[in-house]
């Protein structure tokens, strides 16, 4: 009876309390599965053959961590025949447009059902932090240079959305970061 009723728990938390992480985690597990099909090997193609709407879609895909790797080669052929600089701004479009929808996602959807196991984890492990005024700038900031990096945005989003930041100057920092990191990412390839 006490197994029966734990499952029953889990599943109302999993299906009810907590549907949309767990959307976004089979999400994520599909697209893994998925990635190295032809399906998705013709998708890249076309999108080579749209020109500076195909740098634009892959400015969208270049925000995520399974699709930044072939988005990147996307790109870096893509600077084969056209100037890196408007590749850049046109990408750096693209991945604003994305890392916006991730995240509206995440803070309309993910961190309201998370807020409770933030609350808790915030009391129990960070205590110091609340009295340093100086803490508050720091997730900001790390969020901004993971988003500028060559690595995945999820992570930087998380910490822009745990912050107190206004949608205008999430989309603001979000185009200057991502079009500087492609632009120099461009630059690199170029030069090798």
């Amino acid at each position: 009876m006490q197994k029966e009723n734990n499952r029953n728990h889990i599943k109302e938390n999993i299906f009810g309390k907590y549907k949309n992480t767990f959307t976004l985690l089979v999400g994520i597990l599909l697209l893994t599965y998925f990635i190295n099909s032809p399906f998705i090997k013709n998708i890249i193609d076309g999108i080579l053959a749209l020109g500076y709407l195909g740098v634009f879609l892959a400015g969208i895909f270049f925000v995520s961590s399974f699709t930044v790797v072939p988005v990147s080669i996307i790109l870096f052929f893509f600077a084969k025949e056209l100037d890196p600089v408007s590749i850049a701004l046109v990408a750096g479009l693209g991945a604003m447009f994305g890392d916006y929808l991730i995240f509206r996602f995440l803070k309309d959807y993910i961190f309201e059902e998370l807020r409770p196991f933030f609350r808790k984890l915030k009391s129990s492990l960070f205590p110091r932090f609340k009295l340093n005024p100086y803490f508050s700038w720091i997730i900001p900031v790390l969020g901004a240079i993971i988003i500028a990096s060559p690595f995945p945005d999820e992570i930087g989003i998380g910490l822009l959305g745990l912050s107190k930041i206004k949608n205008w100057q999430f989309v603001l920092v979000s185009f200057v970061l991502n079009s500087l990191g492609i632009l120099l990412m461009l630059l690199i390839f170029k030069s090798i």
